[in-house]
């Protein structure tokens, strides 16, 4: 049985990313596709680029503070939080 090898570069498994595990990926070549062997999450390059593109979606704003949120139909408004400060 040929050892698991990590693909060229170290995705993370969106499976376990969505559950604050950070996982690396491994890539099967004859099969040419990614695995994760903790929860066994199989993907395309493709598909694991799109999981990961909506983490990324989903965490962008992590950073920051709404600092007012406005009147009706406007945006907040955001800034970024610097560590130490309430």
């Amino acid at each position: 049985m040929s050892q698991a090898s990590k693909g060229k570069l170290n995705y993370r498994c969106p499976a376990c990313f969505m559950r604050d595990i950070d996982m690396d990926m491994f890539f099967d070549p004859d099969k040419k596709e990614y695995y994760c062997l903790r929860c066994s999450f199989r993907g395309s390059e493709e598909r694991v680029l799109e999981l990961n593109e909506q983490a990324r979606y989903r965490y962008k704003r992590l950073k920051m503070r709404v600092t007012d949120f406005g009147e009706d139909n406007e945006p907040p408004v955001f800034a970024e939080h610097r560590r130490g400060e309430q």
